[in-house]
């Protein structure tokens, strides 16, 4: 008990110190200083049930735990998870998300239209990380960097030179790409910890480059006035520009503000739905095999024959190009893109969408892209203390649940005793 009594303190008076710091107190400008404030009544009594909380689990944890343990957690029968994994079911159910994402741009709200696009930009990242991280094992911490890249490409293209949406995007993932190339040769020796530096020092390079570089990217300005994607040449504004004609006006039916928005939803989707058939057949391919080959030993494929510089590189290059893609289609799709919309926080983002789901699982990478998108937009009011709620969840998902929500599966053959 005395080993706990002091764990439990230990714990509670980390707990205590750090929420308040970050919650307790803030700054506050009274004129032209800052005067430093506390926190009203309520966040200190959450702060202080936080610590009493921290404080019993720890000095009661065995109990705790005993008791947890004689929950009993939903399951599946045998014979329904056998059927569940079957590949028809399995289709049937993609069949079925599919038909629902096609069908709901047309039964909800605006603002819930824009919601589901902005979830379908994080899914698509989501699953390119998931090639370098949950597949390859490499961990990447500037990701967004690519997603800079992809952003930037397109929108230079179409200030400087007149490019259009569909030429930019294959550009700007052709682009992402380079970069990805470029980054695996300085990494092909580092592991772990390393590799998570240069990869970090390598997103916040490309967002200090595009901070520095004022004649061709506005520097802290940004980029505005961005072109829109366009349907065969079909604008989806009130008046077309010259040479171009306007969706309404071309299918004769009065202006709606509502068919940019569908419009964009379902690019997004085509976007994501490309992106997991692609993933899903290269799995399937040896290259996929020898992903995971060398995220599980890196000694042993050597010893196989395997080239681990081929494959780090392949595994960067292509993860690389789904993150220009999904660039593009951010510029495109706000107009306006300046380099703060690309800083460590959204790598961090990603990396907690890929961990969440599951390393290596695409259904896992979707739902924790919806989870980890949606639940800020619901709770509003703890908006605040988002990356902090981000903080706890990963905790808890480590500590109850290592493999993600839906971790990946893998087909296998079990011989007979």
């Amino acid at each position: 008990m005395r080993l706990y009594f002091k764990s439990a303190i230990f714990s509670a008076i980390i707990v205590l110190v750090l929420s308040a710091i970050l919650l307790g107190v803030r700054l506050t400008q009274v004129g032209t200083a800052l005067t430093l404030v506390g926190a009203e009544a309520d966040v200190l009594w959450k702060i202080f049930a936080a610590t009493a909380l921290i404080f019993v689990y720890n000095l009661w944890r065995d109990p705790i735990e005993r008791f947890l343990g004689y929950i009993p957690t939903p399951s599946l029968s045998v014979g329904l998870r056998n059927l569940s994994q079957t590949q028809v079911v399995q289709r049937l159910l993609w069949c079925f998300l599919i038909a629902t994402a096609l069908i709901f741009p047309f039964l909800g709200s605006r603002s819930q239209i824009d919601l589901a696009t902005l979830v379908l930009i994080y899914v698509m990242l989501g699953l390119g990380l998931n090639i370098v991280v949950g597949l390859a094992g490499l961990l990447d911490l500037g990701y967004v960097g690519f997603y800079a890249v992809g952003a930037y490409t397109y929108a230079m293209l179409a200030m400087y030179f007149g490019v259009g949406f569909w030429t930019g995007l294959i550009a700007a993932g052709v682009m992402a790409a380079f970069f990805g190339f470029i980054l695996g040769f300085p990494v092909l020796r580092l592991r772990g910890d390393y590799l998570a530096i240069v990869t970090l020092g390598f997103g916040e390079i490309i967002r200090i480059m595009l901070n520095n570089l004022t004649a061709l990217t506005g520097g802290p300005r940004g980029i505005g006035n961005i072109p829109k994607p366009t349907l065969f040449n079909l604008e989806f504004s009130r008046r077309a520009s010259e040479g171009s004609q306007s969706f309404h006006e071309y299918f004769g039916i009065a202006f709606n503000s509502n068919h940019r928005v569908i419009f964009l939803y379902l690019l997004a989707l085509v976007l994501v739905l490309i992106t997991v058939f692609v993933i899903n057949r290269l799995i399937r391919m040896p290259i996929g095999r020898a992903w995971e080959a060398m995220r599980e030993d890196e000694i042993a494929c050597r010893a196989l024959g395997m080239n681990p510089t081929q494959i780090k590189l392949s595994a960067f290059t292509i993860g690389a190009t789904f993150a220009g893609f999904a660039g593009s289609f951010f510029a495109a799709r706000q107009g306006f893109i300046s380099p703060e919309s690309f800083t460590f926080i959204e790598s961090a983002i990603i990396l907690a969408i890929v961990v969440l789901g599951g390393m290596g699982s695409q259904i896992g990478v979707i739902l924790a892209a919806i989870v980890m998108t949606v639940l800020p937009e619901m709770a509003r009011e703890f908006n605040e203390y988002r990356m902090l709620l981000f903080g706890l969840m990963m905790v808890l998902m480590m500590i109850w649940r290592p493999q993600g929500l839906l971790p990946m599966k893998r087909p296998h053959l079990e011989l007979p005793q």
